[in-house]
């Protein structure tokens, strides 16, 4: 394997961490200020970092790109939330 090589995988490894923190630790930190929650009880810290991953699914996987925009919209009212959960 050449040097160029060797560099080469070595980046794609670099921007391939740096997707996961962009895409997940980035945006619950900053959007959902995790990073500023005073929730320091074991088991509650568990939980809501399992809230805010679904919450940031839920997004995903209603077809936003721009994570603050759906929880501001979802933190309007009921009406998105409910279409999120596929509710009546």
């Amino acid at each position: 394997m050449s040097q160029i090589a060797i560099v080469e995988e070595f980046a794609k490894r670099i921007r391939g961490d740096w997707g996961v923190e962009n895409k997940v630790h980035y945006v619950r930190d900053v959007t959902q200020g995790e990073d500023a929650s005073r929730i320091r009880t074991k088991p509650l810290v568990q939980i809501w970092a399992v809230a805010r991953n679904f919450a940031l699914n839920i997004y995903r996987d209603y077809g936003f790109d721009n994570m603050a925009q759906a929880q501001r919209l979802a933190g309007f009212g009921l009406k998105l939330i409910k279409e999120l959960f596929r509710m009546k």
